[in-house]
């Protein structure tokens, strides 16, 4: 009986040292070390004498935010002072087996963010354009939020949607021959909805019901309308382009009182429907994915499909309306394109958005808003080059350029953490 109770005794310990166990991760301490080296080298070996000047508002707005000016370096290395201080209290709590807050990553970000536009604003005879700056990040980010949104939408239901650019790109060149053959823009968004709906019925009919490789699929669909769109391009719009590729835009609506405030007001209420229906979308999603019968359904579909299949629920066809309904808010992106920021489409004008989309899905862990956010981050860093080449910055503008695409590297790879997506995402149900 001793010997049981012992037995009792230790295993009780071990319940109870497991049950204490906190997993940690480096991966915030690593990128935190490698940004504070990144930001302390451009200081060390390209130091800049001057000051920034911040632009915060307009002569328009409802009350003027007067500019402000620092000394860029000194501003700099406070930045850079609070970026290691962040470094180490990161690896601290990793030494204790404590998680980084995100309040830290916040705080690590923007004093990186200052810290680097305070280095290349240095002497700047024009202002830096903060207002400029957070326009342009929310719309670079319309396409890519509205495919991260579909995205989201198919993933939870089972199914991985690569095929994100080419509903994008479709729903570009529908949305601009129908908008260009009518003179309607409304009626080139509606062509857009549907021609984003039909290729995730493509996609739906290769992986749901011949259940073929969700990932080859994606690919070759991405591949065929890049294919056939630049074909319909060159042999038809470029010859009969005041036909059939000039479309009439949607025009801004400013919103009264509200986008007359400063920094917010022009930068998100002087946009087109296309970017109000985006702010809608995003609550409208999430309440629809966790609120509703319908989500609860699908997301059992993407859980467990068996399980769902038992209860009367049919998998199948909750597969392809959620794909269907995914492919139609992929739709509002495409006509994004050639509707409201640009009157014409171009050959391959998505410019790999769908895949910065797919990569915002997985950052955002697969939940709506947290895509949404992703989404924004990607756009920013898009929007960056625009804002550095106005005040003349040394950085090359071919490393501006290609900065988006880190972001989404880092983001994916070094900041997502844990996550785990739908368990029965990209697995073909066959029903026993």
């Amino acid at each position: 009986m001793s010997a049981q109770t012992a037995v009792r005794s230790d295993d009780a310990s071990v319940s109870s040292t497991l049950r204490h166990v906190t997993v940690t991760s480096k991966k915030y301490p690593v990128v935190f070390t490698f940004m504070s080296v990144v930001l302390g080298l451009i200081l060390l070996a390209a130091p800049r004498e001057g000051e920034t000047k911040f632009r915060f508002s307009a002569e328009s707005d409802f009350f003027v935010i007067p500019s402000i000016s620092v000394p860029a370096m000194r501003v700099a290395w406070v930045c850079l002072a609070i970026l290691v201080l962040a470094t180490i209290t990161s690896w601290v709590l990793y030494a204790r087996e404590r998680r980084t807050p995100l309040v830290l990553g916040i705080v690590f970000a923007f004093a990186f963010l200052a810290g680097f536009l305070s280095w290349g604003g240095a002497g700047s005879v024009s202002d830096f354009p903060v207002v400029r700056l957070i326009s342009a990040s929310v719309l670079l980010a319309v396409p890519i939020l509205f495919g991260a949104l579909g995205g989201a939408i198919g993933e939870r239901a089972g199914v991985v949607n690569i095929a994100i650019e080419g509903q994008l790109l479709a729903s570009a060149f529908v949305a601009a021959v129908v908008g260009s053959i009518t003179k309607n823009p409304w009626a080139g968004l509606v062509a857009a909805l549907v021609a984003g709906a039909l290729v995730a019925l493509v996609l739906g009919a290769f992986t749901i019901t011949y259940r073929v490789n969700q990932v080859i699929v994606g690919v070759v669909l991405n591949v065929l309308v890049l294919g056939l769109t630049s074909f319909m391009y060159t042999q038809v719009l470029m010859k009969n382009a005041d036909q059939l590729n000039r479309t009439v835009r949607f025009p801004s609506l400013p919103i009264p009182l509200i986008s007359e405030v400063p920094i917010i007001g022009p930068a998100l209420f002087r946009q087109s429907i296309i970017v109000y229906l985006m702010y809608l979308a995003v609550p409208l999603v999430w309440f629809a994915l966790y609120r509703t019968r319908w989500g609860l359904r699908l997301r059992a579909v993407g859980e467990h499909p068996l399980a769902a299949d038992t209860v009367g629920i049919k998998v199948e066809r909750t597969r392809y309306r959620a794909l269907l309904i995914a492919g139609a808010v992929v739709g509002f992106g495409g006509a994004y394109y050639t509707l409201v920021s640009v009157s014409a489409f171009n050959r391959n004008m998505t410019a790999g958005a769908g895949f910065i989309a797919l990569a915002a899905v997985i950052f955002g862990k697969w939940d709506p808003v947290r895509a949404a956010l992703a989404a924004l981050l990607f756009g920013f860093a898009s929007a960056l080059e625009g804002a550095m080449s106005v005040v003349g910055s040394p950085v090359p503008s071919q490393f501006m350029l290609m900065l988006p695409y880190v972001v989404t590297l880092f983001a994916v790879a070094g900041l997502v953490g844990r996550s785990r997506a739908p368990a029965a995402s990209g697995i073909p149900y066959v029903k026993e």
